[in-house]
């Protein structure tokens, strides 16, 4: 876990430069523009930690596949999430490492990231912080197919927002060959460019309440509709449910959210999209609490719900900013620390990075 921390530290004090010496700016939505020398060493920062790994989640099955699977054309076009093994194939005429793929995919999915904070979070510092300490920077490194359609639909946010929605369907087709599941994010431009707290929300949350209370009969639905793809497998898999502490801290903040919502809005008029796209993770969140491979759709949200953190401190009195500030660094400081040195017991494991240098 050391090199976690000293990620976490690097990361938060060279984003925290960024946006000390930036500059306002009308062309943006934020109103400021980060200095992109340091936003680009915090995303180097990123991208080598996670791509240096050789552990942590499914990474060891990434490792093995990558080295004893058929790469040829034929048999890549023959497996599921095609654009994903063409992408491996593409990788093995460079080098038979591993280590290339986990690099690469690690570079590609944390620099995507960075670049959406870069334009839409408020406090950049914040977001990346968020990033490391909620787990997702750590999911990142084993969901490594999904965070990686996760990103690249990420990157769509603009296309949300403006409601180009060619661009935006283009995007998550895009993202879908490397992994099915962003399909998802189609029905849900049509949920989220809406008014937040809405009758929308109402049905949201009574659904999410009716699913939770009769999960075994919902569960018997969802697998049969999926047993013969490729996630069928998971009808097996008994591990539990999401954690409920995991559960209070993502819903904490959409309650801020919801008393602040009026001045949110005037701070930013197309934040409920972002209010919208986190209530529906929260959702998920709430519903996988019976089945963790609910919260495996939640990867897609869980960036939207980091981005909407970085305005929320903007909600509260100037003179209470600085409280709020402080309270989220050490709150979300000792979260991480539950979920990864206590619950998880995380271990990083790298054949070129090691504690200390």
């Amino acid at each position: 876990m050391q090199m976690l921390w000293a990620t976490l530290a690097l990361c938060f004090v060279t984003a925290f430069m960024a946006r000390y010496v930036s500059v306002t700016t009308e062309s943006r939505p934020t109103g400021v523009k980060p200095n992109k020398l340091y936003i680009i060493l915090a995303a180097l920062c990123l991208m080598t930690v996670a791509g240096l790994r050789n552990n942590i989640g499914d990474t060891y099955f990434y490792i093995h596949s990558y080295r004893v699977d058929d790469f040829s054309l034929s048999a890549v076009l023959q497996k599921s999430d095609v654009g994903f093994n063409l992408f491996q194939m593409l990788l093995k005429q460079l080098s038979d490492d591993p280590q290339i793929l986990l690099l690469t995919t690690a570079g590609v999915t944390n620099m995507l990231i960075v670049i959406v904070f870069y334009r839409y979070s408020r406090m950049i510092e914040i977001s990346l912080y968020l990033y490391i300490t909620t787990g997702a920077f750590i999911v990142s490194m084993n969901g490594v197919r999904q965070y990686l359609a996760a990103a690249i639909v990420f990157t769509a946010t603009h296309a949300l927002l403006e409601g180009k929605w060619k661009l935006y369907m283009g995007i998550v087709l895009l993202a879908s060959v490397f992994h099915q599941s962003a399909l998802i994010m189609i029905p849900i431009y049509f949920l989220v460019r809406r008014k937040a707290w809405t009758m929308t929300t109402l049905i949201m949350l009574g659904v999410a309440i009716a699913v939770v209370l009769g999960f075994n009969h919902f569960s018997s639905m969802m697998f049969s509709l999926i047993k013969d793809s490729q996630y069928g497998h998971y009808e097996d898999f008994q591990e539990g449910g999401a954690n409920y502490i995991r559960v209070v801290v993502y819903l904490v903040p959409l309650f801020v959210a919801f008393l602040g919502r009026e001045k949110l809005r005037e701070l930013y008029p197309k934040g409920d999209i972002f209010v919208n796209l986190a209530i529906v993770g929260g959702v998920l969140l709430f519903i996988s609490t019976q089945n963790w491979i609910i919260a495996r759709l939640g990867i897609y949200f869980t960036l939207y719900h980091i981005l909407l953190m970085s305005w929320l401190i903007k909600l509260f009195r100037k003179k209470d900013r600085p409280l709020i500030y402080f309270a989220i660094i050490v709150l979300y400081f000792l979260y991480f620390f539950y979920e990864n040195e206590i619950m998880l017991n995380i271990r990083y494991g790298s054949d070129y990075l090691k504690w200390p240098f």
